[in-house]
């Protein structure tokens, strides 16, 4: 008799796999990625190490899954910020103060995000995440300038130098840990007098 999955089954491996990434995701905000281990996750989610395995076949499976989850939880994040904006400074704005504030809330997560070394295939999530951010500015940016609010410009490489400025911006003060309260009123400054527009 062939085994079949049941629904309850199923619904069991998927809280065990949820439970697995959530721990992960924990201890890479206390620790980073270099501070994590597999048997140190599995440990944290309450499952044997080999649970960990069946879910994920190695620790880069792992943490490019942590990555994907925590990645898209902070594009989510700004994206709902810009979009509660009506003018693409507003917008602009919305992006920095979320992403850097974010950043500022949890700083060993975000540099885990945003630099800290790490396998290939987590390095190739690092990128998704950049693209994620570039995609989000430049519909932004082309609003703004199909509007006439912002000045003729190619919203893509705007956006993708955007995204690398502040994302370089945050990458030292991270990991120093001297991000101070003219954080981000200064990234916002830089980021209207690269699109060119007044605060």
């Amino acid at each position: 008799m062939a085994y079949r999955s049941t629904e309850r089954v199923k619904a069991r491996l998927s809280a065990s796999r949820e439970r697995i990434i959530a721990a992960a995701l924990e201890i890479m905000a206390g620790h980073g990625y270099a501070g994590c281990s597999v048997a140190a996750v599995a440990e944290r989610a309450g499952v044997a190490t080999g649970t960990v395995y069946r879910h994920f076949p190695t620790k880069a499976d792992l943490f490019a899954e942590v990555f994907r989850t925590a990645s898209q939880r902070e594009v989510d994040a700004v994206a709902r910020a810009a979009a509660q904006r009506a003018t693409a400074a507003a917008q602009m704005s919305a992006v920095v103060e979320t992403f850097a504030g974010r950043a500022l809330q949890s700083p060993r997560l975000a540099y885990a995000l945003l630099a800290e070394p790490v396998d290939p295939a987590v390095d190739a999530e690092r990128l998704t995440f950049r693209r994620a951010y570039a995609d989000l500015i430049a519909g932004h940016v082309a609003a703004g300038v199909a509007s006439g609010e912002l000045p003729a410009q190619d919203p893509h490489l705007t956006a993708t130098a955007l995204v690398g400025a502040l994302a370089e911006a945050m990458v030292g003060p991270l990991a120093a840990g001297v991000a101070g309260p003219g954080t981000i009123p200064d990234l916002i400054r830089f980021i209207h007098r690269a699109l060119g527009v007044s605060p």
